[in-house]
């Protein structure tokens, strides 16, 4: 295998595909979840999520498997599984600030905080409802967890009740806080994205021009034709990118924040974009089709095609080299991962 890049490496557009052709991916199969393992629709992965340093990687599944990986020994002896989720998991995130805290939400509304190193549960809260999306304030001291109903839970590490709750009349997906943390960008079922004062969850900006009676003057990102389903942040903070039911992802310039390009490779609902580290390549993960699409976020040019076994719906950079995640027919898979090290 050809060598892999060094840590905080960045590779020119017209190097990419010449760099990642050659490479395969590994993977991560859970031989101990289901009746025979090694993936399957019992064991579909729903979320994956690196730690702060890249150093491990967790995952979470339909069937309440828990997993915290070392990307490099991909054997499941080597991972540790997190028990104690009575419902299927929604979502996984690390404490950016934090390598060894992990957040973990369940479609029962347990909100469940996790030192990885002793495998111990250090908090939980319960929401209301279904939990379907977490994001962590850059910081690290604070969460924002959101339910199916429309309710948002702003959520303390430390603390195991609720601090406030904020209710959407329109419901809402997969949120992403500004790299300071004063604000929210919150994904909608109407397609369009709101942009929310944290932790006050008022509109940030309003339009400049006169409304009908009764219409808010609030100024929200238009960017689909169909429900708005995830949003991330470049690292950067140059671009937000958006996920929608309509198959495409809508790039926005954060200082005009004009739709800028928009990617519609992907042949499914995107339920989930990540960006390398350096903010020059994204790639969005789909409901359905065989592969993942790679493109130079500056120009929008198509880089890379990476063929997988069926649809991947969660896709994750690592965060200081360009190693991408992904579940695929129900199985982590990593490429750029150098399992040889000893």
């Amino acid at each position: 295998m050809a060598p892999l890049l060094r840590p905080r490496y960045s590779l020119p557009k017209e190097k990419f595909s010449a760099y990642f052709g050659p490479l395969k991916s590994q993977s991560y199969n859970d031989t101990t979840s289901g009746p025979r393992g090694g993936g399957g629709s019992h064991h579909s992965l729903s979320t994956i999520a690196w730690n702060p340093l890249g150093t491990l990687i967790a995952t979470g599944a339909v069937d309440k498997t828990l997993r915290v990986w070392n990307p490099e020994k991909p054997n499941v002896k080597f991972s540790t599984e997190l028990k104690g989720h009575a419902a299927p998991i929604e979502k996984v995130a690390f404490n950016p600030v934090k390598d060894a805290e992990l957040c973990s939400v369940s479609s029962d509304g347990a909100v469940k905080i996790w030192d990885v190193r002793t495998k111990a549960c250090v908090n939980e809260v319960k929401v209301c409802g279904h939990a379907t999306s977490l994001a962590w304030a850059p910081d690290g001291s604070s969460l924002l967890v959101g339910s199916k109903n429309g309710d948002l839970f702003h959520i303390l590490p430390s603390q195991s009740s609720i601090v406030s709750t904020h209710h959407q009349a329109v419901g809402t997906n997969q949120m992403a806080f500004c790299w300071s943390g004063d604000k929210v960008f919150l994904p909608t079922n109407e397609g369009r994205i709101r942009i929310l004062s944290y932790p006050d969850f008022e509109p940030v900006l309003h339009v400049n021009h006169a409304v009908p009676e009764g219409e808010s003057t609030e100024f929200t990102l238009k960017g689909h034709t169909a429900s708005c389903l995830t949003a991330e942040l470049s690292p950067t903070g140059k671009y937000l990118a958006t996920g929608g039911a309509d198959s495409i992802i809508a790039l926005f310039d954060t200082k005009d924040w004009i739709c800028q390009r928009t990617v519609t490779r992907m042949v499914g609902p995107v339920k989930s974009i990540s960006f390398t580290f350096d903010g020059s390549y994204v790639v969005g993960g789909c409901e359905e089709g065989g592969s993942l699409e790679v493109t130079h976020t500056e120009t929008g040019e198509h880089v890379h095609t990476f063929k997988t076994a069926g649809a991947c719906e969660a896709v994750a950079w690592a965060p200081t080299r360009y190693c991408l995640a992904y579940s695929d027919l129900g199985v982590l898979r990593i490429i750029g991962v150098d399992t040889d090290r000893k």
